[in-house]
């Protein structure tokens, strides 16, 4: 079965995983399968003044809605390409009084979608919003009384004069939402910033080792004409080559855990155990968990006190992130590395988790040069677990590549950003602003370089120069969060 724009897949029944989504012709790693815009999408609560609600980018300065005053605006453009959907969710708020959470707002918009055209397929769409599966069977106590209190809460929002749906019907989209929002993020991918509703990627199934990657597009209104402007949408692109009649697949979790962690988390939020070639085989496992080799091999009682002490480390160094003590997060992450560094292996997942952390924040503190050291152990590591093409490998590659080139370390620096760069070419194409800043920064150090070769001293000189000159570039603040998900669960 194919439809409008989606001809190059077809839905199938995949032996014990139910609907899927196979392959018509041939892909190449880079090419995009099918783009597809959001059935319905919302900003995080937490996030709705900062955040765009039609484009989901991040801006300083953003126009509110002068009727309901809650949503906001890149420009014009961006408001009047909302209009459709925040119609009649303008008019809702300002009769409730106040916006309602996220989950209410996007069950509102698809339920106004419904209402305005049907719960049938819509166009481009290979299955309808009634096909979707809500797993509402599978909840357990909890989630039957939060979808409860959702039901609830919808219902005092939804306008009396707006069709009426059945609470069996309203459980089911909570449950759609809850199994199939997709995490939107801003334009730079680095944080999460909403939830949207994406019916044809939702038939993509797992692997824990995809042939395929989920990258979300801002799309973009800058043109001057409006013929040249791009949609807000997901893309799904190959990471391998595809053959005709290959399943396509995606990974729902991030890689780097061990397999029974994985499928642990594949049940809790997912309902079903996955049995990946990877997960059966425990493919990369004896990597994650690798402990030091040869005469100094330690004994299980000692790694297993010191992945003890290293999970409570970072629990700590949660809180102190959370509290914004980087000092103290560099202090417990020294004081952990110690602990390791004798025991565990370079490709074990505990030890980069703290690399990780611990490159992320001294770049934030300035600190260069031992954040370089982190990050090229950090990025070591991942070359040996990670999918060669995986989105978060490049992002981590070009994050060492930065530190790198802040510390002076200009021809690691310069091999780190192009690796990423190829990485990132194809998981997220050559348009996508990551990208984008990426080839900038590949250029402008390979001039660095250039010059580097040519005369190190003198290069080392207009470099010092240059920085006395120039105000000091603060790096991002270390977010608290992982890179974001695939599928959003509520907390």
């Amino acid at each position: 079965m194919t439809k409008g724009g989606m001809e190059s897949v077809e839905v199938f029944t995949s032996e014990g995983k139910g609907r899927g989504l196979k392959a018509q012709k041939e892909f190449l790693p880079g090419d995009v399968i099918f783009a597809e815009p959001a059935y319905a999408a919302v900003v995080f609560d937490s996030l709705t003044h900062v955040i765009c609600h039609t484009c989901f980018k991040r801006q300083e300065r953003l126009h509110r809605c002068g009727q309901c005053k809650f949503a906001y605006y890149c420009d014009r453009t961006c408001q009047r390409a909302a209009w459709l959907n925040h119609k009649n969710e303008c008019s809702a708020i300002k009769k409730h009084g106040k916006a309602p959470s996220e989950n209410i707002r996007l069950a509102a918009r698809i339920m106004w979608k419904i209402e305005r055209e049907g719960s049938g397929l819509a166009e481009g769409c290979l299955v309808s919003i009634d096909d979707l599966q809500n797993h509402v069977d599978n909840f357990g106590e909890e989630e039957k009384k939060e979808l409860h209190a959702d039901v609830e809460s919808f219902l005092e929002f939804w306008p009396p004069q707006s069709q009426q749906f059945g609470m069996q019907y309203i459980s089911h989209i909570f449950g759609v939402i809850s199994c199939n929002g997709f995490t939107l993020s801003d334009q730079r991918g680095l944080q999460a910033v909403g939830v949207g509703i994406f019916p044809n990627l939702c038939q993509a199934n797992h692997d824990c080792w995809p042939n395929c990657t989920v990258i979300f597009n801002n799309g973009n209104h800058e043109a001057v004409r409006s013929m040249f402007h791009t949609q807000m949408r997901i893309e799904l692109r190959g990471l391998s080559k595809i053959s005709p009649g290959d399943e396509l697949t995606v990974s729902y979790v991030d890689f780097l855990n061990v397999s029974e962690e994985r499928r642990k988390q594949l049940k809790k939020q997912y309902y079903f155990d996955c049995a990946c070639e990877h997960c059966k085989k425990q493919i990369k496992d004896d990597l994650m968990l690798a402990v030091k080799e040869g005469e100094s091999k330690p004994s299980a009682e000692t790694v297993k006190d010191v992945i003890q002490f290293s999970k409570d480390t970072l629990e700590k160094i949660n809180k102190a992130r959370m509290e914004g003590l980087y000092h103290e997060v560099v202090k417990l992450c020294r004081e952990c590395l110690k602990k390791q560094e004798p025991v565990l292996g370079d490709t074990n997942i505990y030890l980069l988790r703290i690399l990780s952390i611990a490159s992320e924040v001294l770049s934030y503190l300035q600190m260069f040069e031992e954040a370089a050291d982190y990050a090229k152990r950090m990025v070591d590591g991942y070359l040996k677990i990670y999918h060669p093409n995986n989105a978060q490998l490049g992002m981590a590659v070009m994050r060492a590549g930065v530190t790198h080139w802040h510390a002076g370390l200009i021809e690691a620096g310069h091999g780190l950003i192009c690796k990423a760069y190829a990485i990132l070419l194809i998981t997220h194409g050559p348009s996508h602003p990551i990208t984008k800043d990426l080839e900038v920064m590949r250029v402008q150090t390979e001039m660095e370089l250039r010059m580097f070769q040519q005369n190190e001293f003198m290069y080392y000189k207009m470099r010092e120069a240059a920085l006395k000159n120039q105000k000091i570039q603060v790096m991002p603040e270390p977010s608290n969060e992982t890179s974001p998900s695939l599928f959003h669960k509520k907390e």
